[in-house]
């Protein structure tokens, strides 16, 4: 079964469970996902991959979102952000934690053979490969610094 299918059938449940939340969700989704399809040279089936970009960029603006309205001391709009977000995340892959992306990386950087910052451009491809849609570039980034200062 697809990922629009899936998002479809837990729409109507949504619908009938009157869950407001998810259903702003799973609609943001969907709306990305049919987005992502129409656009100039795509195919009409998106990958594994592509859905897991779409819904990677969709959690990032509503991360961004949050922490803007959190600054701006809104918290109803917060509040909103926040469950959609976890709507989205759960149809994600599982995240990796720290303390895994960190270990994971260790073993990039010697297989690659960084020894300072001045390496970490090819540390970061590869990473960036590798662990796409199972960690954020951002987290990636962070540690990817602190191993090689």
């Amino acid at each position: 079964m697809s990922l629009i299918q899936k998002i479809d059938q837990d729409i109507k449940q949504a619908m009938l469970g009157k869950q407001e939340a998810k259903l702003r969700g799973l609609r943001a989704i969907k709306s990305a996902l049919l987005l992502a399809r129409t656009e100039k040279g795509a195919s009409e089936e998106l990958s594994e991959d592509a859905e897991v970009k779409v819904l990677q960029k969709l959690v990032k603006q509503r991360k961004e979102s949050a922490d803007i309205y959190q600054a701006q001391n809104r918290p109803d709009l917060y509040q909103i952000e926040i469950e959609e977000q976890e709507v989205i995340e759960a149809y994600l892959p599982k995240q990796m934690d720290r303390a895994e992306i960190e270990t994971y990386l260790k073993d990039l950087i010697s297989r690659v053979g960084a020894t300072s910052v001045k390496d970490m451009g090819k540390v970061m491809g590869a990473a960036n490969k590798e662990l796409a849609g199972k960690a954020d570039g951002k987290t990636i980034s962070e540690v990817v610094k602190q191993l090689l200062a």
